[in-house]
């Protein structure tokens, strides 16, 4: 008790000197709050942030994997080009049969294909529409199947499957949505396509095949509907090439009524996508043991584009984890430094003072104790209000700094857009260094980055911060307790000057 009394005196006595060492560690446990709060928002951003998300994975082919065992088999690039010709998607029928897995929540498909317009055109930039400039030639021989349309129809297995329609993206502006499940020939179509061709509910439009022009589809229009991210050249396609990329010229039905369309249709191409609904990622990552055991050929993998979109949004953020990182050990080793260098000036100030302790009795180790304890008693107070001060910074400060690592890679990829001779591209690629894009060139995706964190001084925060506060104590004084253990009482006294 004596000792913490004693050091308190000391503590009152000396405060030039502990005013300063309470600056010093006040620096530095608001940098460390501050730092410590980004990382562990970080942390808890990657380890529970799907836990609010929604995860849809998708079965598709693992080309990667089939090139890598075929070449370790040593095909040759015909071989490997035969190979990927003959693979086949999984049908419906397959896709049903995993979806049995206990792990999936909801499971749901589409039917796609594309079809040029008969007595309607497309909406395009382009001066030639589909229809008086064919370069492709429909009915050639030679390119059954692989000719393009200007309309994407898609085919929808349930009103689950219109995920744009769930989030609020589409909305029916007039007419109806088709009745799901149905063989009837009834669609609805967007409302840019709608003007565009002075269409309107209960209009029929008559769409044909590009490869075969006597093959022929008749829809009637029972709804019309508006994209409010319908735009041209979206996700870096050039629609003036694409048509069918455009959001404007994709035609919605369900998957009964295409399915059934396009049966009679030879030579037509269309793709099936089946997504299934997980609860969370453990049922997500259970899934893909699940079909492993149920069959699924190597040849195939699992997907989820829900968890690689937030992993790639998680970037910035783990940028910014790092340098927090990195910011808190320099700060850190600087403030220890500091504090190591002041307390071997107040060591040499006070050898009297040991001096006259030790020669009275007290021993080295209570006199060590004392030095602690002073030392501790201003740290736990910087610390105080250091983490009131840290507290209340971390937030904006954090979120101040995510804003600048998004902006640093968005300006990184743009760089790279620009190095590839794509930065100036029109209509597919022009004016793009204000999107959030990620790696892949003219197919890039867009990616909402996460932008705002809540970097909030929780009890882990706390515990950390006075375990660096315990650190520094324990670190600085160190250098007290060499020299008061060396220290010599006799001596100190007879040389007194």
């Amino acid at each position: 008790m004596y000792v913490i009394k004693n050091a308190w005196k000391n503590v009152i006595r000396s405060k030039g000197r502990n005013i300063l060492i309470g600056l010093i560690v006040l620096v530095v446990s608001i940098s460390a709050c501050i730092s410590l709060s980004i990382r562990q928002a970080a942390e808890s951003a990657q380890e529970d942030g799907l836990e609010n998300v929604e995860i849809t994975g998708q079965i598709t082919v693992d080309r990667q994997s089939m090139m890598q065992s075929m070449g370790e088999a040593g095909a040759d690039r015909s071989q490997m080009k035969e190979k990927m010709a003959d693979m086949e998607e999984l049908s419906v029928e397959d896709l049903k049969k995993y979806a049995k897995s206990s792990s999936v929540k909801n499971f749901y498909y589409t039917l796609t294909t594309s079809l040029d317009g008969s007595n309607i055109e497309e909406v395009s930039t382009s001066d030639t529409t589909s229809s008086d400039s064919d370069m492709q030639g429909p009915g050639d021989e030679s390119r059954k199947g692989m000719n393009q349309g200007a309309f994407s129809l898609v085919g929808y297995s349930s009103e689950d499957a219109m995920t744009d329609f769930i989030n609020g993206t589409c909305k029916i502006t007039d007419g109806e949505m088709f009745e799901e499940g149905t063989t009837k020939k009834n669609c609805i179509i967007s409302s840019e396509l709608a003007t565009y061709n002075s269409l309107k509910v209960g209009d029929t439009i008559k769409l044909v095949n590009p490869d075969d022009d006597s093959e022929t589809l008749s829809l009637k229009v029972v709804g019309i509907y508006s994209n409010s991210s319908s735009t041209a050249g979206e996700n870096g396609i050039s629609t003036q090439f694409q048509p069918g990329a455009d959001p404007a010229n994709q035609i919605y039905i369900s998957y009964a009524a295409l399915a059934d369309a396009v049966e009679g249709m030879d030579s037509i191409r269309t793709q099936t996508n089946g997504t299934y609904v997980f609860a969370d990622q453990d049922a997500y990552e259970q899934f893909k043991k699940d079909v492993e055991e149920m069959g699924l050929d190597n040849t195939y993998t699992v997907t989820s584009q829900d968890i690689t979109s937030y992993e790639q949004s998680l970037i910035p953020l783990q940028n910014l984890s790092k340098f927090a990182t990195y910011f808190f050990v320099v700060v850190l080793i600087i403030g220890a430094i500091v504090l190591v260098v002041i307390n071997i000036f107040n060591i040499r100030e006070r050898k009297y003072e040991i001096g006259v302790l030790t020669a009275i009795g007290m021993k080295k180790s209570k006199v060590c104790m004392q030095f602690v304890a002073e030392l501790f008693i201003v740290t736990i107070f910087a610390m105080v209000i250091g983490l009131a001060a840290g507290s209340a910074a971390s937030v904006p400060v954090s979120n101040q700094l995510l804003q600048s690592q998004i902006e640093s890679q968005q300006e990184q990829l743009s760089n790279q857009e620009m190095n590839f001779g794509r930065g100036n591209m029109e209509n597919g690629g022009g004016n793009r260094q204000n999107q959030n894009i990620t790696k892949g060139g003219f197919m890039a995706q867009t990616v909402d980055y996460m932008s705002d964190i809540s970097a909030s001084v929780n009890m882990t925060v706390i515990i950390e911060l006075f375990g660096v506060g315990i650190l520094l104590t324990m670190l600085s004084s160190m250098t007290a307790v060499i020299f008061v253990m060396r220290y010599e009482p006799l001596k100190i006294l007879s040389n007194r000057s």
